[in-house]
């Protein structure tokens, strides 16, 4: 049996586990410090995704691990997209966003951040494909083993064809 799991993959995972709370932290304590200074859209948009971001992460942290550790692909997947989808997309808007009167440690952090997410792309990509290509190989294997269970052996007569005289 080979492992399907990747290393690389789960290493980032333990790292962004320990490094997910300081993002918040400090995330938290900036948007503190400087929601008088912005705008009330720009208030709302900040919390709002604080609340998703927050409960995306844990979900996705999870996903990931059970996906990778136990090499379930539906987990997997489920990592990948909340990853590619509205992590990846928002931690940029955060990044990028000068409207938001980005402070230098919070764009610090929004850059290590913005790196864990983007190697967990890539690396979820290839260790899915990987996932999917040998458990498919696996379930033609078993269905050959099966069908090959069922053929008759050679030499053998079929009762409908041997008798009729």
């Amino acid at each position: 049996c080979e492992i399907l799991s990747s290393l690389p993959l789960q290493m980032s995972l333990y790292f962004n586990v320990y490094f997910f709370p300081f993002w918040w932290l400090i995330t938290v304590a900036i948007l503190y410090l400087k929601y008088p200074a912005l705008s009330d859209y720009y208030k709302f948009i900040l919390v709002t995704i604080m609340i998703l971001v927050s409960l995306t992460e844990l979900i996705r942290l999870y996903l990931g691990y059970v996906g990778n550790l136990l090499e379930k692909v539906p987990e997997l997947a489920g990592f990948w997209l909340l990853t590619l989808l509205p992590q990846l997309p928002i931690i940029l808007f955060l990044l990028f966003n000068e409207g938001l009167k980005i402070h230098s440690l919070e764009r610090a952090v929004h850059i290590i951040f913005a790196a864990f997410l983007s190697f967990q792309v890539v690396a979820a990509f290839f260790t899915l494909r990987r996932m999917v290509n040998t458990l498919a190989a696996r379930f033609r294997l078993t269905e050959f083993h099966r069908l090959e269970e069922q053929r008759p052996a050679p030499g053998a007569h079929s009762p409908a064809a041997g008798s009729g005289s």
